[in-house]
């Protein structure tokens, strides 16, 4: 009788162990990265919640959003240096944060947005830009918080990629984290310098890789992931599909989808 308890405790223990894991998240197969989330359409405000809710709704592979650090070293999303006429970096978070987004959300804090982006999301990894400071020492300070609080949260697997203008950012991320995903976005380093800083590929403005399409071929012969941005018109979004790129960083998600679909139906 003690045997058969203990047998059926421990088919209850696995039974409940099976049904309380988390779904693992597998990318939605398609290039459509949603700058500052899916916000367009809805007039949403970017960087909002709302608007990366929406790009999970549309099962866009990844939502893109912007990480700056206040005065009391809270990690906030959003873009500008300044939220509400105040300047960030010179602001706690409670003062930036009297002053509400246009939707009445609150200033998002990027513990809130990873926790909203791991909630109902099966498909839509989060593309994390940490902004540069012009602080001496926190860009590194930023990258560490940054990259801490996500495996604090466990979100690792939500997270497709570290993107950010500043290099050392994301050479420091790849230096504490060797299994992180980096993308460099200022467009002046070759294919071959990111490979040889172990660079997981480029995220360039459209305008410069038409200007060295030269690059497109190099990265791929190396291996390295190809996005662009911000690609909003329908000539760039079809010669980026047409080049193969890998991600399409838009504020247009769902014209982005029209155009795949419409130059798939093409080649079929």
């Amino acid at each position: 009788m003690r045997y058969l308890i203990v047998l059926f405790l421990c088919i209850g223990f696995i039974s409940c162990n099976t049904t309380t894991t988390k779904p693992q998240i597998v990318y939605a197969d398609n290039a459509v990265i949603a700058h500052r989330g899916a916000w367009k359409t809805k007039d949403l405000p970017k960087n909002s919640i709302a608007a990366l809710k929406e790009a999970i709704n549309l099962k866009c592979t990844g939502s893109e959003f912007d990480v700056r650090m206040t005065k009391d070293e809270v990690l906030i999303v959003t873009h500008d240096a300044d939220f509400g006429g105040l300047d960030i970096e010179s602001n706690t978070y409670t003062e930036l944060a009297k002053h509400k987004l246009a939707n009445g959300e609150t200033l998002p804090t990027l513990k809130d947005f990873i926790l909203a982006g791991m909630s109902n999301n099966t498909s839509t990894g989060l593309v994390c830009e940490i902004k540069t400071s012009n602080i001496e020492g926190r860009n590194i300070l930023m990258a560490d918080k940054v990259v801490a609080l996500v495996k604090e949260l466990k979100a690792e697997a939500y997270i497709a990629y570290y993107i950010s203008f500043g290099y050392e950012i994301i050479k420091h991320i790849k230096k504490i984290d060797s299994k992180a995903k980096v993308l460099y976005l200022n467009g002046s380093k070759t294919p071959q310098e990111l490979k040889r800083d172990s660079i997981t590929g480029l995220d360039y403005l459209v305008w410069k890789l038409k200007q060295k399409p030269e690059w497109i071929a190099e990265a791929k012969d190396l291996g390295l992931k190809l996005n662009a941005w911000t690609a909003n018109k329908e000539e760039d979004i079809d010669w980026l599909l047409q080049q193969g790129f890998d991600y399409i960083t838009t504020d247009e998600p769902e014209l982005t989808f029209k155009r795949i679909n419409t130059i798939s139906s093409k080649t079929e």
